[in-house]
């Protein structure tokens, strides 16, 4: 099941009504490259509030799972809903995060995504999340998967990676995407592509940030190894509703990047 544009479940996010922006919500994974048969560990954060939301700050647990979908889907299209068996990793009821564990049974791609929405302040929030791993039988040299890569999954803003996000995966590599609003290429918007390891300066970022093109694609290169927190988002005054005036729009991708890659050859 992909997801739909507009969806009916609601759940209460923590917008600021400041200016239509809330916590973002992304997932991560524990590894980018496991074997089948392997734990792969899968953790939703909630957070990058700070810095004009370009950091990797976490700012408390998400309250409930109510509302939320989480599922990774496998490389033949078969979905696995990860939320009712989520533990709660926070000694408090605001801290930590949440944390879900997968075994894939083959190799492939697997796509981690996360979408929730909901309504505080005024203000619509929909968020959408997406990162990946690879599974498969050599970690050395792991074989390219036959086929494309995972097209749209239909999130109301979503990033589609253009580039694999583990084969060939390194510094002066460069990460291709392209931003889709309601399913068509959103141009000229601000990317971040946000290490967790860098703070991004005042303003637009050149080091780290992009703009999108006409058909909403931009791409970045990292200098070096580190885990990267794509993030895109849209507020729209004019698009209002019942309780609520605005709708605030993120998309949130995690790529994790090895500072040496032996895949890179296989690419």
């Amino acid at each position: 099941m992909r997801f739909p544009i507009h969806l009916a479940t609601t759940c209460c996010l923590a917008l600021a009504a400041a200016n239509g922006r809330a916590h973002d919500t992304w997932v991560q994974v524990s590894a980018r490259l496991v074997r089948p048969g392997d734990v792969a560990h899968v953790g939703l954060f909630l957070g990058n509030h700070g810095n004009d939301h370009r950091d990797f700050k976490i700012a408390g647990k998400v309250g409930s799972l109510d509302g939320i979908r989480l599922e990774v889907i496998g490389p033949d299209g078969r979905e696995t809903d990860l939320v009712p068996d989520m533990v709660d990793l926070g000694f408090a009821p605001r801290e930590g995060f949440w944390s879900g564990r997968f075994v894939p049974a083959a190799e492939g791609l697997h796509c981690i995504a996360h979408h929730r929405q909901g309504i505080r302040h005024g203000a619509l929030g929909l968020k959408g999340g997406k990162t990946y791993f690879l599974a498969s039988e050599s970690l050395d040299a792991p074989a390219k998967p036959a086929g494309t890569l995972p097209g749209p999954l239909g999130h109301p803003l979503e990033l589609v990676l253009e580039s694999h996000p583990v084969l060939g995966c390194g510094p002066g590599r460069p990460i291709a995407v392209q931003l889709l609003f309601k399913g068509k290429p959103l141009a000229d918007q601000v990317v971040s592509f946000v290490p967790r390891s860098a703070t991004l300066a005042a303003g637009f970022d050149a080091t780290h940030e992009r703009k999108t093109d006409a058909q909403g694609r931009c791409s970045y290169a990292p200098r070096e190894g580190d885990v990267l927190l794509i993030v895109a988002h849209l507020v729209k005054s004019d698009e209002a509703g019942e309780g609520y005036d605005t709708t605030a729009y993120s998309a949130t991708l995690v790529i994790d990047v090895p500072q040496r890659c032996p895949c890179c050859a296989a690419d």
